[in-house]
């Protein structure tokens, strides 16, 4: 176990003051001459080269909007009770609270991409809290410095863990905690450390579920043009990335150590547009020393968001994933590839009507073959607003496609491919047809209900399975085991108990098909299931 310390710094201001300018000699006057009128008037303001005015910092540092993930859910609004202790206490708010944390126990979104806190700056700010004094603490008149972090603890009981006919019973620990530190709007430093910790596990540990003590985050960014009021910045140094819908770029906040890569980003936001361009290398995990990145990676990028009018989100995107890894899976070779990916989504609500629609296609080279790969997914949903309890319901066609030498085999890069495909992570988006359907319930509004149902089917009888990690876990080269996955559902329950806390809680179950069972052996089953309880806690 380790810890992280912020060491207080002293601000001193040294007042200065300017010496008295030395007063001219009085000049003799005649006796019987009238006296010089005074002047009242204020003596005219001399220019001071040396002197800068205070920075005004209302949109510093500027709140990245978090892009909404497919089968979103429509929060609750209006008066009420928007955490457990709210309740208790009595507390009915007006709307919403502007804590700038998600209400639920995964945090999606980087801490740097957060709101940082800007509304305690208003001077009729009615809401309060004990952590206020971390967050945005003026340092001088053109500095500010905030800082954070969350620690979060997570038991899982994994049945037929992986497939396997051993179950997993264990505890996954995560404490982050971070500094981000303005120059103005110019210049800022940002370090987020973690250590992730596993404990009482019956399987070997994943790579994601350890990390002793990292960072996670720790680059520079630099402004290099003022276009407009809309600044462009360079980033350089380590650094999470999360893009568009998470379905290609995510920081996986589901596993305990996160992701992260190291390179650099170029970026500008506007009201209506966001631009990036970047090049990074993943970084490797390694539970007892400095991580650093894979070489054998290169990942290269342009991304364009469009928000055209209030919730609508249109995307376009251009990703090139170089890897030179040599890597066979289940007979498949997966590694040394250049997949170029091109890609666009368009997503949103118009009246009570949600939609998403997001559609890619790969081409390249691996090994040797050429490649041509594709993804769709096309959602439809409705929230009855003036129904109780706020349900919003999906129906979600997922279809990536898959071929029996890789090539073909759609590539699903850095996703987060726990929210998309079942809680059970047993399947990811390659080589998959996927049938499901989403409700979700607010019985108040501090407590989310999420139902899920998949239908599982490969998009190639000779392709493989492949699990949320990328990895093919289940094959039948001949097509003799058929094509039918299985199905799953999922229940999931979050508490908000406080701003601050969160209870995460839920069952799933896979029931194999025909393909599971045909190809389940001595030592792999044809069915799984979760059970989960995680508690969280971020300032």
């Amino acid at each position: 176990m380790f810890g992280f310390k912020f060491r207080g710094a002293a601000v001193v201001l040294l007042s200065l003051v300017a010496p008295l300018a030395a007063q001219p000699a009085a000049l003799p006057v005649a006796p019987d001459a009238p006296a010089a009128p005074v002047s009242l008037a204020p003596p005219p303001a001399v220019p001071c080269a040396s002197c800068e005015a205070e920075f005004d910092r209302k949109k510093t540092p500027r709140a990245r909007p978090f892009p909404r993930p497919g089968n979103f859910p429509v929060l609750p609004t209006g008066a009420g009770y928007y955490s457990a202790l709210d309740q208790l206490r009595g507390e009915c708010l007006k709307g919403p609270p502007k804590y700038p944390y998600p209400r639920f126990g995964l945090i999606q979104p980087s801490f740097f991409d957060v709101d940082n806190f800007a509304y305690l700056d208003d001077p009729k700010n009615t809401e309060h809290d004990l952590f206020d004094p971390l967050k945005r603490i003026r340092l001088g008149e053109n500095w500010l410095f905030t800082t954070g972090g969350d620690v979060r603890s997570r038991y899982e009981n994994k049945y037929n863990a992986r497939l396997g006919q051993r179950d997993n019973h264990y505890n996954l620990t995560r404490a982050r905690v971070y500094g981000d530190l303005w120059y103005r709007d110019d210049f800022r430093v940002f370090v987020e450390g973690i250590g992730a910790w596993s404990q009482f596990q019956d399987l070997p540990r994943l790579p994601i579920d350890e990390n002793k003590s990292d960072l996670l985050n720790a680059f520079v960014d630099v402004k290099v043009a003022d276009l407009g009021g809309s600044p462009a910045y360079v980033r350089a140094g380590r650094q999470e990335l999360l893009l568009g819908s998470q379905r290609l770029i995510s920081t996986l906040d589901w596993a305990n150590t996160r992701r992260t890569f190291q390179g650099v980003r170029g970026f500008r936001q506007t009201e209506k547009w966001d631009f990036d361009l970047f090049w990074v290398q993943p970084v490797a995990i390694n539970p007892n020393r400095i991580d650093s990145v894979d070489n054998n990676q290169n990942f290269f990028g342009a991304w364009a968001t469009h928000r055209p009018k209030k919730g609508h989100t249109i995307d376009a995107y251009y990703l090139l994933l170089d890897n030179t890894n040599r890597v066979t899976q289940q007979g498949i070779p997966r590694g040394n590839f250049t997949r170029h990916t091109v890609g666009g989504r368009y997503a949103g609500t118009e009246g009570n009507v949600l939609f998403d629609s997001e559609t890619a296609f790969q081409f390249g080279e691996q090994n040797g073959r050429d490649v041509f790969a594709a993804m769709t997914t096309q959602g439809l949903g409705y929230n009855f607003k003036d129904a109780a309890w706020n349900p919003s319901v999906w129906a979600y066609y997922d279809y990536a496609s898959g071929g029996r030498n890789g090539a073909n085999t759609f590539n699903q890069l850095f996703p987060f491919g726990h929210y998309y495909l079942g809680w059970i992570d047993q399947v990811g988006r390659q080589n998959i047809h996927d049938l499901n359907f989403h409700l979700y319930l607010y019985p108040t509004k501090w407590l989310t209900v999420w139902t899920q149902f998949h239908s599982f089917w490969l998009a190639d009888r000779h392709d493989a399975l492949y699990n949320a990690a990328g990895n093919a876990i289940r094959r039948d080269a001949t097509g003799r085991a058929g094509s039918h996955v299985g199905e799953e559902i999922d229940l999931t329950l979050n508490f908000h108990v406080s701003k601050h806390a969160d209870v995460l809680t839920g069952y799933s179950h896979l029931f194999g098909g025909d393909f599971l069972k045909n190809t389940a052996g001595r030592l792999t089953a044809k069915d799984a299931g979760l059970f989960y309880l995680q508690m969280s806690y971020r300032w």
